[in-house]
């Protein structure tokens, strides 16, 4: 008779323990969501809009740090002007950003009302 008590107890205490863990493990998915996978599908959003925007006559950065002009784009390919007479052919997949010419020519920031 004591053994159908311990038995009815511990299954009351298994089923509020199984829910809790139902929980903990849906709240740890979440958190990654929002933490891991969100961030990641915006990284690469941002990237595919990037290299589809590409073109010629854009100033770029690699990955690498080589600074260039797009001469021309081969499909995936581009013809980057490194120097004078320097041209090298990169990925599309290896540009890092585009540099905004005209915000770099006027100091990087919107002019403010220095005049006082």
């Amino acid at each position: 008779m004591h053994l159908a008590v311990f038995a009815s107890g511990s299954s009351s205490s298994n089923g509020g323990s199984a829910l809790f863990q139902l929980f903990f493990f849906g709240a740890i998915f979440v958190a990654m969501y929002f933490l891991l996978l969100r961030p990641q599908r915006r990284r690469l959003r941002d990237t595919q809009n990037l290299q589809s925007s590409l073109a010629i006559d854009d100033e770029v950065v690699l990955s690498s740090g080589v600074i260039g002009f797009i001469s021309a784009i081969d499909g995936d390919v581009l013809w980057l002007d490194i120097a004078e007479g320097v041209e090298v052919r990169v990925l599309k997949s290896a540009v890092a950003r585009k540099i905004d010419t005209a915000r770099e020519a006027a100091g990087g920031e919107p002019k403010s009302d220095e005049s006082k």
